[in-house]
């Protein structure tokens, strides 16, 4: 029996763009193991509580790192086993998160952090990335600020930074990435993105 490798979705965007809604909503109406970061498994949600917990501080590379050793773990135990059995795997958030918060938005080099993502996910990589983008106003009239979050509580401009981010990396490869205008309505942002996924094979045993 020859297994057919299932397509493999990322969702990203800045906090309070949708994409979480989104990548749920494409899951369940593809059938696709749904999945997030950082995370998803019990090592990942230790360091999920290092990475988010704004009160003590953190270097950028740090950040990074840590960030990374979650997307490696998560890689080699959840994402690509999945793929390998024929699944499709719909994740909210992949690397492009660390390029767009860590490189853009804290200033780490983006030769690094790509040499590094090289190291922690191989030749894992998304056959598709949908960029949900959204102003700053309409991000921060939806989602809810929370101070105690190392990343919702960065100002204003760290958040302008991360969708620059975001731009220059579809911009960058836009055979593997497409862009949403995700400020409508739920059903509307849906019906677009249901369009791209169309085109996927999404994998199945036969």
């Amino acid at each position: 029996m020859i297994v057919r490798r299932g397509a493999f979705v990322v969702f990203e965007g800045i906090d309070g763009c949708g994409k979480s809604t989104q990548a749920r909503r494409a899951a369940r109406e593809r059938g696709a193991l749904l999945t997030f970061e950082p995370g998803d498994t019990a090592l990942g949600a230790d360091l999920r509580r290092w990475l988010l917990d704004a009160g003590p501080p953190m270097a950028p590379a740090t950040e990074a790192l840590l960030m990374l050793a979650d997307r490696s773990h998560h890689v080699h135990t959840v994402i690509e086993p999945a793929l390998a059995r024929g699944d499709a795997v719909v994740s909210d958030r992949f690397f492009a998160s660390t390029l767009a918060y860590q490189g853009y938005g804290r200033g780490v080099d983006l030769e690094d952090l790509e040499a590094a993502t090289d190291l922690a996910i191989g030749s894992c990589r998304p056959d598709l990335t949908v960029w949900l983008d959204v102003s700053l106003e309409v991000a921060n009239e939806r989602r809810a600020r929370d101070a105690r979050d190392r990343f919702e509580s960065a100002d204003l401009d760290f958040h302008e930074r991360v969708r620059v981010g975001y731009a220059a990396l579809a911009a960058r490869d836009p055979d593997h990435w497409t862009v949403i205008d995700a400020e409508g309505d739920e059903d509307d942002v849906a019906r677009m993105v249901a369009g791209h996924l169309d085109a996927l094979s999404w994998g199945d045993h036969g």
